[in-house]
């Protein structure tokens, strides 16, 4: 520590490369040197006299070297002061001193015979031609170090040409600036800079030049005398800009500098090595001073600053965002209008049957990234068969159902014909015949599936009414579109629930309406589209006797509807007595193999009995007919399938012969390998356009907010009691050394509460996947419109309102910059990282089904950072081959963009190490403790918007191609 002090106190001056000491000019055997040196080689301090003497002034003589240069016992004479006696104080000391040396008024055509050339001496900060300055330099670190005392001279020439003797008062080129640091009256190091421009003006004068550079002075106080501080290579080593910036307090008269170059500020701060007690001196003709021109960057106009490149890259990614945002929502308006001034064409309802034959489907038993190669036809000994040439049909108004015990494969027949995606490998031909008319859509499919999965806080109307306005075209009213919802009510006998919210179905939520009537609305999702072909997986199973009969009552009416007649197949795990006489047509499968399809009613008695009257038990005469065929599959003889397959093949070759129209069409032969969007929403992916879909499921979730605060007020109120919390812990933190650790671990634990807050959002779509994937598969919207509406009402009411409460209440607590500029960048990057940690949670989300290892996931992640963020190591202490790892740690750019936005303050640590008081900028300690860097604010935040958009289009990506239904 001790050696990082000492370097704060080399930055105090520069110099440059020496021919003559003290960068005088070489002049033969002499030098031309700086204002106040003089003797062969410059190295000889003006002593007594003033500088119009120029070389004839005294100087001290030199007696072992320079270490011995010393002003201290030098008198100056009437009217002029600072150490080395180089400033003038009153106007007749400049006078007298112009015309003791020889130095003449101008004649006419230099500056104009009308002018008054009467000499002032100027004492303000602005120079005129050259002005002197000395200054003590005042900090604690150095004081404590170096007790005696430390000056600072200056000479700043801005026009040679227009000083009074030009070479006496004033020495170098135009914009040039001269240093000294002298020490108890000894020369410590010299420093020059040239490119000088002059800005500000009355009380503010800031000198900025260029090409700074610096000169140690060997065995001095500073440049080696004392080993433990020596800092020549530093000084020697300065470069780049130097500024010094000078004001006036005009009611106390002082007027403090600011000695200001990069190193210094890592020291000091951004306002460099403070400089006290400032006396300025100029003599100067008054001529000059009245035709000087304005300088610039005065206080009226101030100059601005250019942008930096972090600055310019960051408007330029935000600028290009809000433009990609508003032609989104330009196309999205454009395609909205152009579809729903788009006329709608009722192009009526076919009669569609369905047909299935030597369907087989099994799963085979190897496993491992090579089985996905094996050709469909390839069977091995260990595959599971679930479906063995299984053949069937079904004409359009009629009713079929599909019984059989447990694991005889109902519900993978049935998905297989709804185009239900597979894991496993499937055979045969499912096709759709119906009678065609000339530009005939392929028929629509619907699919219920065996759970009700529904929105659990909307109503009954409200779950209809969002199904309708997404799989109906747009161009029908929302006046028609409610007037369907309305039919459905009464059709499914629901009329009376429409205004009812649907609750949980679990019971962790409140419950709504009854298991039977969730059914029925699940039912009524399938029949908003006006399905050609309705498949039911199980819709009666966990229902009452008379729920199921309601339902069995719907669909036979749905079946043998007068004027849009459809096919519905479904699978019945034990239906009762008056459940089973409503089905037309019965399909009984046993092992995954057909005993019987048919006809319902007795038939099927009929045909054991005169088929096989000795391979089944005999039927009790009054029993339930279903109950005996389930006791027929539960373990028939092997004959009993040879025979339902003779049976089967003849009945079908006499059905397809009978229900030939005179326009057959088959939509598709269609195996596992089709998708269902071409027969379900006749080849249109979406019936909405984009935008549509957007605002209706914003909808939505708008409703879904209003009804169940229940986790937004968690939040809120949890980031409040943390922000009390946290502002209590790290209250009105000091500037001490241990003060700025505690600050950055204020900003540390913020980091951290938003890591693992951002865990609910992985919850909340683990949650909502279910209902996704039903929705999806039913084409209701786009992933893409699911993802930005779940997006905006996780990201506005859970991060980004809690992350204000909890920001704002710590940020004043604990006393962080108390400015509106390094406050709002402080929530900028809160909230960018919080936006990053929600996208990576959704990540997690979507690509696990698996709730608790995502979350397992985020929670080791979320330590992951926090071990590489920089809080608990210093960042270049950490192993080479494990420091990459901070590469890909969100918190660690997060906290080091916050940690630079405190430091860039302003901020200064006092504080006494080992009884040395301590005044250095917290940017050093910053990096010393942390290895944060202090420029990198803007590359943080670059960064953070690239972990942004990198998680998103991962989001995006497994939604569209993983997050898919498979059966």
């Amino acid at each position: 520590m001790k050696a990082l002090l000492w370097i704060s106190l080399s930055l105090a001056t520069t110099i440059f490369a020496q021919t003559c000491e003290n960068y005088g000019i070489a002049n033969g055997d002499t030098c031309s040197c700086p204002t106040g040196f003089g003797g062969p080689s410059c190295s000889e301090v003006g002593c007594q006299g003033n500088i119009f003497e120029g070389r004839k002034r005294e100087f001290t003589e030199t007696s072992s070297g320079f270490a011995n240069l010393t002003v201290s016992g030098c008198g100056c004479d009437d009217g002029w002061g600072g150490l080395g006696c180089n400033v003038c104080q009153t106007s007749g000391a400049c006078q007298s001193g112009l015309a003791a040396n020889g130095g003449v008024t101008p004649t006419a055509g230099t500056l104009g015979d009308l002018q008054n050339h009467t000499m002032v001496c100027s004492t303000g900060p602005r120079v005129w031609a050259a002005g002197q300055m000395s200054c003590d330099v005042n900090n604690p670190t150095l004081q404590s170090i170096y007790p005696g005392r430390s000056v600072l001279n200056i000479e700043r020439t801005l026009n040679p040409d227009l000083s009074p003797i030009p070479g006496s008062t004033s020495f170098g080129s135009a914009g040039s600036a001269f240093v000294q640091l002298l020490y108890d009256g000894v020369e410590q190091f010299y420093c020059q800079a040239n490119s000088c421009l002059q800005t500000g003006k009355g009380l503010g004068i800031n000198w900025k030049c260029q090409n700074l550079q610096c000169t140690c002075r060997p065995n001095t106080s500073f440049c080696g005398a004392v080993v433990a501080t020596n800092l020549t290579a530093t000084i020697n080593a300065l470069d780049g800009t130097l500024e010094i910036d000078c004001t006036e307090d005009k009611e106390t008269g002082e007027r403090p500098c600011h000695f200001v170059q990069s190193t210094l500020q890592n020291l000091f701060g951004l306002s460099g090595l403070a400089l006290n007690g400032c006396t300025f001196g100029e003599c100067v003709r008054q001529s000059v001073i009245d035709s000087a021109p304005a300088v610039s960057g005065s206080e009226e106009a101030p100059k601005n600053e250019p942008l930096g490149g972090g600055v310019i890259a960051g408007l330029a990614v935000v600028g290009g965002l809000v433009l990609l945002a508003l032609l989104f929502l330009l196309w999205g308006f454009l395609s909205q209008r152009a579809a729903r001034k788009k006329g709608y064409v009722d192009e009526g309802k076919a009669k569609v049957g369905v047909s299935w034959s030597n369907l087989t489907y099994y799963v085979p038993h190897q496993s491992g990234f090579f089985s996905g190669f094996r050709k469909k036809a390839e069977v091995s000994n260990g595959d599971k068969f679930i479906l063995d040439n299984i053949s069937g049909n079904i004409p359009a108004g009629q009713m079929m159902a599909i019984l059989g015990p447990s694991g005889a494969g109902k519900t993978t027949l049935i998905e297989i014909l709804a185009g239900k995606s597979k894991s496993g490998i499937t055979t045969g031909d499912v096709s759709f015949p119906f009678e065609r008319t000339d530009d005939q859509a392929p028929p629509r499919i619907g699919f219920v599936p065996q759970q009700d999965i529904l929105p659990s806080t909307l109503t009954v109307f409200e779950t209809l009414l969002f199904a309708t306005r997404l799989r109906l075209s747009e161009s029908i009213s929302d006046i028609e579109k409610k007037s369907r919802v309305n039919d459905i009510l009464e059709k499914l006998g629901i009329s009376h629930i429409k205004d009812t919210r649907i609750g949980d179905v679990t019971g962790g939520k409140a419950r709504g309406i009854s298991g039977g009537e969730m059914r029925r609305v699940t039912i009524g999702l399938e029949l908003i589209s006006s399905p050609d072909v309705l498949f039911l997986d199980e819709p009666t199973s966990g229902l009452d006797s008379v729920s199921a009969a309601r339902i069995a009552n719907v669909l036979h009416a749905i079946a043998h509807d007068p004027v849009n007649p459809i096919a519905v197949i479904a699978s019945i795990h034990q239906p009762s007595s008056i459940l089973y006489q409503k089905f037309d047509s019965i399909l009984l499968l046993a092992h995954g193999r057909a005993l019987y399809s048919g006809p319902g009613g007795f038939e099927p008695v009929t045909y054991f009995s005169r088929t096989a009257p000795d391979a089944v038990p005999a039927y009790n005469e009054g029993h339930n007919i279903a109950e005996y065929l389930l006791e027929v599959a539960s373990d028939p003889p092997v004959a009993l399938f040879t025979l339902a397959k003779d049976n089967l093949d003849s009945s079908d070759s006499r059905t397809t012969a009978n229900e030939t129209s005179e326009k057959p069409y088959t939509a598709t032969n269609r195996t596992t390998t089709f998708t269902r969007n071409a027969v379900s929403q006749g080849g249109l992916a979406y019936a909405t356009t984009f935008l549509t879909q957007l605002q209706y499921l914003c909808g939505r979730e708008w409703k879904t907010l209003k009804r169940d605060r229940t986790l937004f007020l968690t939040h809120v109120i949890v980031a409040a009691v943390l922000g009390v919390f946290c502002g209590g812990l790290y209250y009105q933190t000091g500037i001490t050394i241990s003060g700025f650790q505690s600050r950055v671990g204020c900003l540390f634990f913020l980091g951290a509460l938003v890591a693992f807050s951002s865990l609910s959002a992985l919850y909340n779509m683990v949650e909502i996947r279910p209902l996704f994937l039903r929705e999806r598969s039913g084409l209701y919207y786009s992933p893409t419109a699911w993802l930005l509406s779940r997006f905006f009402f996780d990201m506005i009411p859970l991060r980004l309102i809690p992350t204000i409460v909890v920001s704002t209440i710590t940020y004043w607590m604990a006393g962080l910059a108390p400015d509106a500029p390094h406050f709002f960048k402080f929530l900028f990057i809160l909230v960018l990282y919080s936006l990053a940690m929600t996208l990576f949670n959704f990540l997690l989300g979507t690509f696990f089904q698996n709730g608790g290892i995502a979350i397992l996931l985020s929670a080791l992640s979320a330590l992951f950072q926090m071990t590489y963020a920089g809080f608990f190591v210093n960042l270049s202490d950490i192993p080479p081959v494990l420091r990459w790892l901070q590469w890909v740690a969100p918190l660690k750019y997060m906290l080091e963009a916050l940690a630079v936005n405190e430091v860039d303050s302003g901020l200064m640590i006092e504080d006494t190490l080992q009884g040395v008081p301590v005044s250095v900028s917290a940017a050093l300690i910053m990096q010393l403790l942390f290895g944060f860097g202090l420029d990198n604010y803007y590359r943080d935040v670059l960064i953070l918007f690239g972990f942004i958009a990198g998680f998103g289009v991962g989001v995006i990506g497994v939604v569209w191609f993983f997050v898919r239904e498979r059966r």
